[in-house]
């Protein structure tokens, strides 16, 4: 099944403009508004978008954008990202669940970063554009796009809040961070951090912090050439003391002793051979 990517783009407007397919969109369109305030009309309504908005749109739908001026200052400002699409795997992913048109989703580095390389990738011309690296990129677009809808629509706030300290310590656990930093990211204070992330999980966060780090231990250790010095400082241990004790009470093994029975591993032992 293919993914294909017929226009990638970012586009900022200072003065007033419009882009209408009153007959129908001919593909996919992909938008998401960064900076700014516009005006789309679509599924016969007028919306106002604001940074963060996405929008999806399929084949056939009517679609009307307007960029006006706007705010007290009267000042035209519009900033967004995006894209049009087809393929017999985008019709696919597309029929796998009902989405909204309009979502308001958080803006990370992550999907930003997506994007970005898309737009690249399709900015090298139809000679040096990897057509293989865009598939996959536009795929993975598609499916972060609907992880951030899920997310950020849940109807229950401590539960999203919850769920933004849960990610921020999975993308961070392996360095060095701060509960703070954590509160901060989920717009919480420290202490309702705390409190919440407990209530909703059933442990503490550095408990869970402390999960992550183990995971990506076991990885490092069944599938990796590294020292069990190196594997404790890459997966966030202060020194390797501490993850030789944190190990031995999670799995009753010493790290040394767990790595020499993962090399029985097949999987493990092939893996190393490459």
């Amino acid at each position: 099944m293919e993914a294909n990517l017929l226009i990638c783009s970012y586009s900022y407007h200072s003065q007033p403009f419009n882009n209408s397919y009153k007959s129908g969109l001919p593909n996919y369109l992909f938008r998401l508004q960064t900076e700014g305030t516009s005006k789309v009309y679509c599924r016969g309504d007028w919306h106002e978008v604001q940074a963060g908005d996405l929008l999806l749109l399929k084949p056939g739908d009517e679609y009307d954008l307007r960029v006006e001026k706007g705010g007290a200052e009267g000042r035209v400002s519009s900033g967004d990202y995006y894209l049009y699409c087809s393929g017999s795997w985008i019709d696919a992913w597309w029929s796998r669940m009902n989405r909204p048109a309009l979502s308001r989703i958080a803006i990370d580095d992550k999907l930003l970063g997506l994007w970005r390389n898309l737009l690249l990738e399709k900015r090298r011309g139809p000679h040096e554009e990897n057509a293989e690296l865009t598939d996959y990129l536009l795929r993975g677009l598609c499916l972060y796009l609907d992880r951030a809808i899920t997310e950020t629509t849940l109807t229950d706030r401590t539960a999203f809040a919850a769920l933004r300290l849960k990610r921020f310590i999975e993308e961070h656990a392996t360095v060095t961070f701060k509960l703070e930093e954590a509160a901060r990211y989920a717009g919480l204070s420290l202490s309702r951090a705390v409190h919440l992330y407990k209530s909703c999980y059933g442990q503490t966060m550095i408990q869970y912090a402390m999960e992550v780090r183990l995971n990506a231990a076991l990885e490092r250790m069944k599938y990796s050439s590294m020292t069990l010095e190196q594997i404790a400082e890459t997966s966030g241990f202060s020194s390797y003391s501490y993850f030789h004790r944190v190990f031995r009470a999670k799995y009753g093994v010493s790290p040394a002793k767990y790595r020499a029975s993962s090399e029985t591993s097949p999987v493990a032992a092939g893996s190393r051979a490459r």
